[in-house]
Formats: structure tokens, sequence, C-alpha cells
């Protein structure tokens, strides 16, 4: 019997949040360094845009988890494998809340309001604050690439599985992706 599978709405939140952080992380490299421009306050606005998306896809992909087990894990993994697997994806979990959650605190101890597709106005969580929002700025960004780097785990271990372990990790994620063992 084949590893069971997430939920295809598990597989479409895990691809969309994926590809909206990959994303918006090289958006954010690339805003950075570029000279104050119209283009720059542009990039700015769809940076935050999307942090507002993800921060809201990551609510849904969490309350659609706590509905729908994910499948279990292969019994031959070792007891540390399963624990770094269960720590790995809670603080992939985190990361994925407080990337957006410390962007938002930022823009709104900055002074920048942020305008969710130039249209609906969000709150601001905290009165103009330049000091802290510089700490806040360093929180992002030092936030942003532990992500980065947990993603990077993340995808390894998942290729581990797939191509020395051999086992059906990889397929229970990926569509189209079948599975290679019988049990």
């Amino acid at each position: 019997m084949s590893i069971p599978r997430y939920t295809a709405v598990a597989v479409l939140f895990h691809w969309l949040i994926a590809v909206a952080i990959g994303s918006n992380f090289v958006l954010g490299l690339v805003m950075t360094d570029m000279a104050m421009s119209p283009a720059k306050l542009k990039y700015y606005s769809y940076h935050k845009w999307a942090g507002v998306t993800i921060f809201l896809l990551v609510l849904l992909r969490i309350l659609w988890r706590l509905f729908h087990r994910p499948p279990e894990l292969p019994a031959h993994m070792k007891t540390w494998e399963r624990a770094l697997a269960g720590v790995s994806h809670l603080l992939l979990y985190a990361a994925t809340l407080a990337v957006p959650l410390t962007g938002w605190l930022f823009s709104s101890a900055k002074g920048f309001k942020t305008v969710y597709f130039g249209k609906w106005p969000i709150p601001d969580l905290l009165d103009k604050n330049p000091l802290l929002a510089d700490l806040l700025k360093e929180a992002h960004e030092n936030l942003a690439f532990l992500m980065a780097a947990l993603v990077v785990l993340h995808v390894a271990a998942a290729l581990k599985h797939h191509f020395i372990d051999r086992d059906d990790i990889l397929a229970r994620m990926v569509p189209g992706l079948r599975p290679r063992t019988g049990g």
C-alpha cells in the first residue's frame, strides 16, 4: 500500500505559498537595492500586498491543517528524523507568519500605510516610531533570511527522501509524481 498523499487543498496551499514566498523574497532583495524612484515605491507596494496575501494564505492553511491531519510519516524513519521533521515544519509555519507580521509592524512604525491592492487600507498596528521601525526592519529582514534557510533545508530533506532514501515522501506533495514504493 502506497503512502497516502496530502489533500488537494493542502497541496494547493503548499505550492501557492511556496511560489508567493519565493517571489516575494526575490522582490524584497531587488527592491531594497534600488535607488529611490517611483518603480521602487511600486515594488514596495507589491511586496506588501504579497506579504498580506501570504499571511492570509498561511492562516487558511493552518486552519485547514487543524481539521485535516497530514499523512503519517513512513515507518522506516528514525525517531530523530521524525522529531526534526516536526520541529522544521513548526518553524516554517512560525516563519511564514512572523515575516509578514514583522513587515506589517515595520510599515506601521515607519508611518507607511499598507493599502491592500491600492484599494483597502489595512490598519496600522503601531504608531509611527522611527527607532522601533529600524528594529522591526532588521527583524523582518533577519526572519526572511531565516525562512529562506528553512526552505532550503525543507527542500534538501525532500530531495534526500526521494533520491537517497527512495521513499514516497516527495510524492505525497508533488502533483503527478507517482509513488515509487509498494509499501
